[in-house]
């Protein structure tokens, strides 16, 4: 990619179907997509702009590497291979490796996914993709804040969360580093896995695989036959939750699944 793609604002729905042939890069120098429904350059369409329908943006068969988001702070900053802010986000059958964002902040991540303000809460979904070797401050893999997931079929493998200070970040401190695969924060959201596995991923401080912080304590993470080993996080995770910190509704609900 010599330029991020940008998904105008007016465009309903946006469907990126590589067939399995085809791989975007950054070349380590850019972000590779970009979906902003709150970025007046990208042309305003409503007057709710954090809550509307579309674009529509649907990832298929497609390879994102070598992503490059640091610097680019518009709206939070994050999402080294995609960034998207409204509208509705799907993935599926995709890779992102080697992507990356800023390396510190106490709330900032995505080295792969950002995704911020979907349409009406509704999730983000993630089936049956691939994501390695992605780096960020925090959620090396993917991240958001106030927004939910469904993520089946899907592994995570040496995503790292690289930040420093945890969030808040600890006096004398950048903030970050955590959730090696994942950083969910917000209030009411969800983050419901299925027949995923996740494998060597890292954090600096909290959650080697999964940082869940539900402020009101109403979010949900649900785990469901799925794989969680070996991801080491240097600071703290829930007791008995290996790679896990979660704050939220209620303990998470794990069903069918092996966490070590």
């Amino acid at each position: 990619m010599r330029a991020t793609a940008k998904v105008r604002n007016p465009s309903r729905r946006v469907v990126i179907d590589g067939g399995g042939l085809v791989t975007l890069s950054g070349q380590g120098r850019r972000r590779i997509l970009y979906l902003d429904t709150c970025d007046p350059k990208q042309q305003w369409t409503t007057s709710h702009c954090q809550n509307q329908a579309t674009p529509q943006l649907t990832i298929e068969r497609l390879g994102l590497a070598d992503g490059n988001s640091t610097g680019q702070l518009f709206d939070g900053g994050g999402g080294g291979a995609i960034f998207d802010r409204g509208g509705r986000l799907r993935i599926v059958d995709s890779t992102f490796t080697g992507n990356r964002c800023d390396p510190t902040g106490p709330d900032l991540g995505g080295g792969a996914v950002r995704a911020l303000s979907q349409y009406r809460s509704e999730p983000v979904d993630v089936i049956d993709s691939r994501f390695s070797d992605n780096v960020c401050s925090n959620g090396g893999a993917l991240s958001s804040i106030g927004v939910s997931w469904t993520v089946s079929g899907s592994s995570f493998a040496s995503n790292r969360a690289i930040g420093d200070g945890a969030n808040p970040a600890r006096t004398g401190t950048p903030g970050g580093g955590s959730g090696g695969a994942i950083y969910n924060d917000g209030d009411q959201m969800s983050l419901q896995i299925t027949n995923s596995t996740f494998t060597g991923n890292h954090a600096n401080e909290g959650g080697g695989a999964i940082f869940f912080v539900s402020d009101d304590r109403t979010g949900t993470l649900s785990i469901r036959n799925s794989r969680l080993v070996d991801n080491v996080n240097d600071g703290f995770q829930t007791q008995g939750l290996p790679g896990i910190f979660f704050l939220g509704a209620h303990r998470p609900t794990i069903v069918g699944s092996k966490l070590r």
